[in-house]
């Protein structure tokens, strides 16, 4: 059967105190706020007035989206998927303590900010948005051509979420990074409409914890 909706979540606040910008680093995990976090994402669609029937899970590789799945699995009894699709974006910043909306004050940086529109930097925002919207596609119809009946959650990221939504809202690619609305543990929720994905909601579950964002690429 057809899904209902398809949930593109962003993990929890990430340990973080230096403030690196963490890219597909290892080793950067949920903080103690970013588990209390992804629990609370997971539980406005598992109870109450908004509760969903999720049938299918799936995750970027990053340990920061496997950890935010995890509520989601056991709220649902399911089986996390591992989709590389969805997974951060490369960026030649990883790995300093300054995000390229700030390199402009550092000389070495400046190679980099040849071409904000694609960007130079990192992966280029239209095969980011093609990456993530192609995993939406398969797995809406992977469950299309099963008895189940219900939703989808993705866990991934901010960088790879508001390009989805540039994409598929027909709105031009290159932004402002600090202009993005997809804070840590938000569920921007997609149906399907006339053969298209459409944005029917988006929430943030965790608003009330005042989380770090810092490292998102």
């Amino acid at each position: 059967m057809p899904a209902r909706r398809l949930h593109l979540v962003r993990h929890g606040e990430v340990d973080n105190p230096d403030r690196v910008l963490y890219g597909r680093m290892p080793g950067f995990v949920l903080s103690e706020r970013g588990h209390r976090m992804a629990a609370m994402a997971a539980a406005r669609l598992a109870e109450g007035e908004s509760a969903r029937n999720v049938v299918r899970l799936a995750a970027s590789p990053l340990e920061r989206a496997q950890q935010s799945a995890q509520p989601w699995a056991e709220a649902f009894g399911l089986e996390i998927r591992t989709e590389r699709r969805i997974i951060e974006p490369t960026n030649q910043f990883e790995g300093k303590t300054f995000e390229a909306s700030g390199a402009l004050r550092h000389p070495s940086a400046w190679p980099l900010l040849r071409n904000p529109f694609r960007p130079s930097w990192g992966e280029p925002y239209r095969a980011i948005a093609q990456r993530v919207i192609a995993a939406m596609e398969d797995a809406w119809d992977e469950l299309a051509e099963s008895d189940d009946d219900g939703d989808i959650v993705f866990v991934s990221h901010q960088s790879p979420i508001w390009m989805a939504h540039l994409e598929l809202a027909r709105k031009p690619l290159w932004h402002d990074p600090r202009s993005r609305r997809c804070q840590l543990s938000s569920i921007t929720s997609f149906a399907r409409v006339e053969g298209r994905f459409v944005e029917v909601d988006y929430v943030e579950p965790a608003a009330a914890e005042s989380a770090i964002d810092a490292g998102a690429v």
